[in-house]
């Protein structure tokens, strides 16, 4: 799924003349202290850092009623291989002064992390099996659906024309529609280079 997905942004930014930033970040991979704090309950089960790449588009004029949002697009790969995702929506620049903004986001996203972790308690288990199926469930995200709902909040500043940093705070889950039961968000928080085409 890696390479695919990376695959995917890179033929987006083939065609850069298409979008308005590149976005650049290195993030914390499941962190717990910003969902705990909202009352989101992030897992806190996978460790190592998030890459992500992608792209955003010029504010759409057609969406006016709603704000002239950027559409936005990006892959983000986990350095220890575990939960990777893609995601797409919809993010509004907030001017707070003239060079630094905040950022909320919505949109949807998809991942190749767990969906279905088996029961560690179900009849008939093995002590080794039970063990093996305890270990994926300390250290894996269940997330109930391959398809997620993805939040994002964020403060920038635009150093010029041309370049901007942002710290932000992005969560998927599947806020049990796209799934019933079992409901294990991620969050990630980090930052991001933005360099404007």
């Amino acid at each position: 799924m890696r390479a695919s997905m990376l695959g995917a942004v890179l033929a987006a930014l083939a065609d850069p003349a298409s979008a308005a930033d590149l976005l650049l970040g290195v993030y914390g991979h499941d962190v717990t202290f910003i969902g705990d704090t909202l009352g989101l309950g992030a897992a806190g089960r996978e460790d190592g850092a998030d890459f992500q790449i992608g792209l955003r588009s010029e504010r759409i004029e057609a969406l006016s009623p709603i704000g002239r949002p950027q559409a936005h697009a990006f892959v983000s790969v986990n350095s220890e291989n575990t939960s990777n995702f893609v995601a797409a929506g919809l993010s509004w620049p907030i001017a707070i002064t003239e060079k630094l903004y905040f950022r909320p986001g919505v949109g949807l996203a998809y991942t190749d992390g767990e969906t279905d972790l088996p029961p560690v308690n179900a009849p008939g288990l093995s002590p080794a099996e039970i063990q093996r199926r305890l270990q994926l469930y300390n250290t894996r995200i269940d997330f109930g659906s391959k398809v997620l709902f993805q939040g994002e909040l964020g403060l920038g500043y635009r150093f010029n024309d041309r370049w901007a940093g942002e710290i932000s705070w992005v969560h998927i889950s599947n806020g049990q529609v796209f799934s019933s039961g079992k409901n294990q968000g991620m969050d990630d928080a980090g930052v991001r280079l933005i360099y404007s085409f």
